[in-house]
């Protein structure tokens, strides 16, 4: 994969002789190459692996250096392979091995190759939003284990209100807008009792339940022969899959992909959706995005913020259209 982060990854060389080693145990034959990966928006050490046998694997871990939300990350991301592989393997990459060694832990993974979108055409976004409807209809009504959390558990995280405080009123957001700052605060003021409204209809409480993956985008699935394939699983949780769909509509709007009403659409032409769950979803979202994107820029994440804030911008233009609300012009330079 060509690099397309600026996130700080650690070359091969610089893993410590002993794990090296173990992962060559591990495989049953030496790495002859190890390929560093970028594609998501953080400093994990991932890794391409080709083989003296010519067999390929994935490799993702973390160590000293990373944060304590990257190792709590790979420990559920672990916890998703070793528990729900009888539930999740049509959809996941196999995993082939842990290791754990001093202040590494690694997870050896099946290689699916390179990113499949972007860029985004119609026909792939189509076929993965289909593939994803098919999977949420799979796991529909699905007996989890009891450690996944509940939708109201993460629905309750997010407030509107909230995000007016956190933002002085929206100000921060606005500034973002530079001259046009006026109309973004006129804007988000007067849609703000509609957001409100739309976090508390119970449409996304309401079963059946579905596993979703919780972070549905580009960098986190493989689409390889018609066959969809997730990775990246530590937000895994029960809930409707509006929620889920919602986020990965927005994220292929802003990779230049087709707009979110049309994903929308393709993926209810396989799994009918409810036009309540949706608008829930939409201000639920669009809430979690405006408590987030002006916020400082994190070290380690160099990229996150700008992300967050087009994703901001992608879920306005949306909301002022399911809502017929002016179409926020000046949202736009959210989208740079």
């Amino acid at each position: 994969m060509s690099r397309t982060g600026v996130e700080v990854k650690i070359p091969w060389r610089e893993i410590p002789k002993e794990v090296r080693q173990q992962i060559d145990s591990t495989l049953g034959s030496p790495v002859t190459r190890a390929t560093r990966v970028w594609g998501g928006y953080g400093p994990t050490p991932t890794y391409r692996l080709v083989l003296e046998d010519g067999r390929r694997a994935f490799l993702k871990g973390t160590y000293q250096e990373s944060n304590t939300f990257m190792k709590n990350a790979l420990r559920s991301e672990e916890r998703v392979y070793q528990d729900l592989a009888p539930v999740l393997d049509r959809w996941m990459p196999r995993l082939y091995a842990t290791i754990q060694h001093a202040d590494w832990h690694v997870l050896i993974l099946e290689d699916l190759g390179p990113q499949s979108v972007p860029p985004w055409t119609p026909g792939k976004a189509r076929a993965i939003t289909h593939a994803l409807a098919n999977y949420h209809k799979a796991l529909l009504g699905t007996q989890p284990p009891v450690w996944l959390s509940q939708p109201q558990e993460g629905l309750a995280q997010e407030n509107w209100t909230q995000a007016a405080q956190e933002s002085q009123d929206f100000q921060t957001i606005a500034a973002f807008t530079g001259a046009e700052a006026s109309q973004a605060l006129a804007w988000l003021r007067k849609i703000s009792p509609t957001i409100e409204t739309a976090l508390k209809l119970p449409a996304l409480t309401e079963g059946p339940y579905a596993i979703l993956h919780g972070d549905l985008r580009s960098d986190n699935l493989r689409f390889n022969q018609g066959r969809l394939y997730l990775f990246d699983w530590p937000s895994i949780q029960l809930g409707r899959p509006e929620w889920d769909i919602v986020a990965f509509a927005q994220s292929v709007t802003v990779e230049n992909g087709p707009s979110p009403e049309q994903v929308i659409k393709w993926y209810g032409e396989q799994f009918p959706l409810r036009t309540e769950a949706i608008e829930g979803a939409l201000a639920w979202w669009l809430t979690f995005f405006a408590r987030r994107a002006w916020q400082p820029e994190v070290p380690s994440l160099p990229r996150l913020r700008r992300f967050q804030r087009q994703q901001l911008g992608v879920l306005m233009f949306w909301a002022a259209r399911h809502w017929s609300f002016p179409s926020p012009k000046w949202a736009r330079l959210l989208l740079k």
